[in-house]
């Protein structure tokens, strides 16, 4: 079955868009079963983060990723025209390179960063477990993860650590001269939050603070940096204190508004106050860059933050993209093997029913009384018409046809020797 890719992503598609798009991990499983119970597709898996949101599935026949698309727009309630303008589609070998790329982290906002890779072994997680994957995603997938590994062995792509967690630490030290003074708000305990602690904690900053809805989940990251831990609903008490607020949660709604900013920053005699919102859908509202003496970014933002950490990795990118059209290359070779096992087999067991179908009639021949020779002869006889009759029809229409080709083709398959010329 034909493989497409169906997605948004940040060369695409600015962050007001990507967050319409976005999937919440507690839908994921009802958005898998609406692709496939629709029969959109047979197999699917959904990669959604705050960069990107793709569609991977093993289709009938190309046509269907129109009707994805349509879906994608309906189910997110975003005009189709206007997802159009944003959205792209791979078919096949291009579908095959992009999620290899994208899992090796040559698609990401930051070249090389190793995050992505997790995520889409999350999605395809999500996707096994609830039997939305065949065996065309599952051989794909498996595949990818391979060349993302070996991508990450044999070149230096991930040497020099950058991340969106790297990029937003980067710009909190360039905004503040001396970032050991300072006090951190981090509001979420998920996998980027845990690293923007770890790389403040290098940087030495004073003070850590970390908020979440669940407490226990921040305590257990705090614990392990060093850090305090509140609950989210307390935001507001802790806000004031904050010199640098970064913020990835996976809230479908925006948790800090303009009105208890603008109260953080009275309290703080406006004293200045950088923000930085990772998460898609944002955490922050946009109006809380018009306050004066704050400091907002988003995702798009920490983009030239990113690009001079870029600059390392581009040679080994080079390599990591040989390496993954080989990988396309080998995919697409098994996959034809696959074909080519998968007719072998069904040759055998056609030639394994007719030798037992036969050897059963020669043993009935022997119970009645025939002889050994009788029956041998009638086996031997019966056992080549059988095996001849397909090749003998084939020949046939062939050279009805004056197809010399398929004439030629068949005596080398069957191994037809010229008596003449012996």
């Amino acid at each position: 079955m034909p493989l497409v890719t169906v997605g948004i992503n940040h060369k695409t598609a600015p962050v007001s868009i990507r967050e319409r798009v976005a999937f919440a991990p507690e839908k994921m499983y009802d958005a898998l079963g609406a692709l496939v119970h629709h029969e959109l597709a047979k197999e699917a898996v959904i990669v959604s983060t705050c960069n990107r949101t793709e569609l991977y599935c093993s289709v009938e026949n190309d046509g269907k990723v129109n009707k994805i698309v349509e879906w994608l727009s309906e189910y997110h309630s975003v005009p189709l025209d206007e997802l159009r303008k944003f959205c792209y589609t791979h078919h096949e070998d291009d579908s095959i390179r992009h999620i290899m790329r994208v899992a090796s982290g040559l698609d990401s906002l930051v070249l090389g960063e190793p995050q992505i890779l997790g995520q889409v072994k999350s999605a395809f997680a999500v996707s096994q477990e609830g039997k939305y994957i065949g065996s065309n995603l599952q051989t794909l997938f498996q595949k990818t993860f391979s060349i993302a590994k070996q991508v990450r062995t044999d070149t230096t792509i991930g040497e020099n650590p950058v991340s969106i967690a790297f990029a937003s630490v980067s710009l909190a030290q360039r905004i503040f001269a001396d970032v050991k003074k300072s006090t951190a708000l981090l509001i979420g305990a998920g996998q980027t939050i845990e690293l923007v602690a770890k790389h403040l904690k290098e940087s030495g900053i004073k003070r850590i603070i970390v908020a979440n809805r669940t407490l226990a989940r921040a305590q257990i990251l705090a614990e392990e940096m060093g850090a305090e831990a509140i609950l989210l609903s307390d935001l507001s008490e802790y806000l004031p204190l904050a010199d640098i607020v970064i913020s990835s949660t996976a809230s479908q709604l925006p948790i800090i508004g303009k009105g208890v900013v603008e109260k953080a920053i009275a309290k703080r005699r406006r004293k200045p106050m950088l923000l930085i919102d990772i998460a898609v859908p944002r955490d922050i509202e946009p109006e809380v860059e018009e306050i004066q003496d704050i400091y907002l970014y988003t995702v798009d933002d920490l983009h030239s933050v990113i690009q001079e950490n870029q600059k390392a990795r581009l040679d080994a990118a080079k390599e990591a993209e040989v390496i993954i059209d080989d990988g396309v290359v080998a995919f697409r070779k098994s996959i034809e093997s696959r074909k080519v096992s998968d007719i072998i087999v069904n040759y055998r067991q056609q030639a394994e029913s007719t030798k037992q179908l036969e050897l059963a009639k020669a043993i009935k021949s022997l119970e009645a009384g025939q002889t050994p020779e009788q029956v041998l002869q009638k086996l031997a006889h019966s056992l080549m018409n059988k095996l001849i009759n397909s090749p003998t029809q084939y020949l046939r229409v062939a050279g009805a046809n004056e197809d010399q080709y398929a004439l030629d083709i068949a005596t080398q398959v069957l191994g037809i020797t010229d008596e003449k010329n012996k």
